[in-house]
């Protein structure tokens, strides 16, 4: 039988002493934790043990002796270790063993036959595993990616055993709290064995963080209440601040500083890394919008923006009127109805009209708008580009209102079209089953519905140019604000403190291991270096993505051609109501 002995790299040059660790006997494997030092008093290492196991909840034992002889061999030192193992019974009773500068290692695995047994003691062979105990300590075991079938076996046993020495060294860190300065009766070698790692401002920054933490939770929980007062709840302005961008992002903002300031730890490693990717994207978000507000009040940019917004709406207006002039004509030379054609086409000039007499009332005040609006960007860059998202709302509204008017027309056109179309085929629609049944009709009826369905087709290409013209202008305002909400969506849901971890100290996010060998000859133990693999780049943002608001909806090619095609209107936000394709 093979055993595989897990010893930290940091013992390596350690004094001779027991071997203190935990047996896995389902992996058959022993993970050693630490080296205690003589001189030291049997029945207050098993105290202390027992105190580390009480506190870990892992079962810490003595697993051997661990001789590094520093001068000559001295057979009373190899006497006194093998004699340990009477004390601190443990099978298999581990003794390795190293000589002074030299590569020679010695290893073995003694089991002790029962008292009624008169067989001698048997040895099993033994691997030696070197593993760095730092780095095991600070990173994260995750599990492995799906595997075919037939490798799938092979790679849970091999997580199990991985994720058995990565849990050991992981809940064992209270075993690393003591080192060899301390007073103590027990004197352990680790990789804490010099001194614990400690800085002034981490220790003042953790002292300081508990009231900071309330008094900033106190203050969000204050706002929150404010938010959810009864004012706020009075028609229409829930519907209003469920259609803006700008509520809703600083709804979501409102929600991550809650849970990054709340008092309460994290239970687990991955609640870790979620508050410390949300820290790290609210204080990117914050960076880059003072960045913006500065560049914003440089040079006196807010006027020169004021005074070019505008005659840019005044030049789209103008554009509209020559597209709608185009449209009352011959377009393309295609032939129209002229009386719905020129019914249409004055009735959205009216509506420019309109639009352009408010801008010229807005106009003095569009300086102050915007100054306020920039002076936002102190929140970060995302509720900047949620208010520019909304701003492009409200300024492509004529638009929007052209294109909700054409649908509903166009639709309303398609509906008695495909209504006539089966009053022809002898069907109609059954509104209480939800089906098309027969009918019979008679003359009068098909009559007049022949009439109705020849004046539909005849004014139908009028109808549909119109559509599409303001189609493609309305799918013109949601690209370019899909693109806004997708870098609002990229900043918020970014994992780059993960990301940055995987650059800086990639053993942090561990997807496995691999072994390399030291030493393979014969009649020596087999000694293997354990090394961790990093996760690759793409699992960490799959893995570690923060959730995302969305507040625009994700069609799919097929319904979104399906809803062009019956004017089906096309909203920048996802209805609650609505079924998701």
């Amino acid at each position: 039988m093979v055993l595989k002995a897990f010893f930290p790299t940091c013992c390596a040059a350690a004094d001779s002493g027991l071997l203190v660790g935990r047996w896995v006997p389902e992996q058959s494997s022993a993970v050693v934790l630490a080296v205690v030092h003589f001189p030291f008093i049997p029945i207050q290492v098993k105290e202390f043990l027992a105190q580390v196991q009480q506190t870990s909840q892992v079962g810490v034992a003595v697993l051997g002796t661990w001789c590094h002889r520093q001068q000559e061999p001295e057979d009373n030192l190899g006497h006194f270790l093998e004699g340990l193992g009477a004390i601190f019974s443990h099978e298999p009773w581990l003794q390795l063993c190293r000589e002074k500068g030299s590569t020679f290692w010695s290893c073995k695995a003694t089991r002790w036959p029962g008292s009624t047994s008169p067989r001698a003691p048997s040895e099993d062979q033994v691997m030696i595993i070197f593993y760095d105990q730092r780095k095991v300590l600070l990173s994260q075991l995750h599990p492995p990616a799906v595997l075919p079938n037939q490798q799938a076996g092979d790679a849970a046993d091999g997580a199990m055993g991985l994720a058995a020495v990565f849990h050991t060294v992981a809940r064992s860190e209270v075993l690393f709290r003591s080192d060899r300065f301390d007073e103590g009766p027990v004197r352990l070698s680790h990789w804490q064995s010099d001194g614990v790692e400690a800085s002034i401002l981490v220790e003042l920054a953790k002292w300081a963080s508990g009231p900071i933490c309330l008094l900033l939770a106190s203050l969000l929980s204050l706002v929150s209440a404010a938010s959810t007062c009864r004012v706020f709840r009075l028609w229409p302005l829930p519907f209003i601040w469920s259609k803006l961008s700008t509520c809703e992002q600083l709804r979501y903002r409102l929600e991550q500083l809650t849970l990054i300031f709340s008092p309460q730890k994290s239970e687990n490693p991955s609640q870790q890394m979620r508050k410390a990717n949300m820290c790290v994207s609210v204080l990117l978000d914050v960076a880059l919008g003072l960045t913006l507000l500065s560049w914003l009040h440089g040079k006196g940019r807010i006027e020169q923006l004021a005074d070019a917004l505008v005659p840019v709406a005044d030049r789209v207006a103008e554009g509209l009127q020559h597209l709608l002039h185009w449209l009352m004509g011959a377009p393309a030379g295609l032939k129209m109805n002229r009386a719905l054609d020129q019914v249409l086409g004055h009735f959205f000039l009216y509506h420019i009209h309109l639009w352009i007499s408010y801008i010229h009332l807005m106009s003095p005040f569009i300086e102050r708008i915007v100054w306020h609006v920039g002076l936002s960007a102190c929140l970060g860059l995302t509720v900047s580009l949620s208010i520019l998202s909304d701003i492009i709302a409200l300024l492509t509204f004529h638009i929007y209102c052209f294109y909700v008017y054409g649908a509903r027309l166009y639709c309303l056109k398609i509906c008695g079209l495909s209504s006539l179309w089966r009053l022809f085929r002898g069907k109609k629609w059954n509104v209480l089953r939800q089906r098309v049944d027969s009918c019979s009709y008679d003359l009068d009826q098909l009559f007049i519905g022949t009439l109705l369905f020849t004046m539909l087709v005849f004014l139908l290409p009028t109808t549909a140019l119109y559509y599409l013209v303001f189609t493609l202008l309305r799918l013109l305002v949601i690209a370019v604000q899909g693109l806004i909400h997708l870098l609002v969506d990229l900043i918020n849901s970014l994992p780059l403190y993960a990301l940055g971890l995987r650059l800086c100290r990639p053993y942090r996010l561990a997807a496995g291991v691999k072994f390399r060998v030291l030493e393979h000859k014969a009649g020596r133990p087999l000694r293997l270096l354990m090394q961790i693999n990093p996760l690759s780049y793409g699992r960490v943002v799959h893995t570690y993505r923060l959730t995302r608001y969305g507040c625009h909806p994700t069609h799919t090619w097929g319904s979104l051609c399906r809803k062009l095609f019956f004017g089906e209107l096309i909203y920048p936000w996802r209805q609650r109501e609505d079924k998701q394709d």
